[in-house]
């Protein structure tokens, strides 16, 4: 079992950064594959981006290439999502997912969640 918990939400404007962090409780999180998803109001969830177990790959949905930027630190059970040039379609819950081996596609197959926590945007 995982569980996690998102922080570092809040009220930014266009333009802004902010960093989300996700902290993961157990001994292992080195060997789950973490993932990050986003809920606008009245949309459906959406995946946002993945890295993997080690850190050494991620991936990432084509609308916040370039401005996002996923991190982990194993040491610390957390994982970061680095937002940049943030912009007012980036309002919505952000969530982080984690999934053991086999990893799979990296938008798929997750098996635990956090509550996620909120980004709004303000122009």
């Amino acid at each position: 079992q995982v569980q996690l918990a998102e922080s570092g939400g809040g009220l930014v404007q266009a333009g802004e950064s902010l960093t989300l962090s996700c902290a993961a409780s157990g001994r292992t999180f080195s060997s789950y594959d973490m993932g990050w998803f986003r809920q606008a109001p009245g949309m459906e969830r959406e995946f946002v981006g993945f890295i993997s177990g080690s850190g050494g790959f991620t991936y990432y949905t084509d609308s916040v290439k370039g401005r996002f930027t996923i991190s982990r630190d194993n040491a610390k059970n957390t994982v970061y999502l680095q937002m940049n040039s943030l912009k007012l379609e980036d309002t919505a819950v952000y969530f982080c997912a984690a999934k053991g081996p086999p990893s799979g596609r990296p938008s798929m197959g997750y098996d635990y969640w956090g509550k996620g926590t909120q980004v709004t945007v303000s122009s």
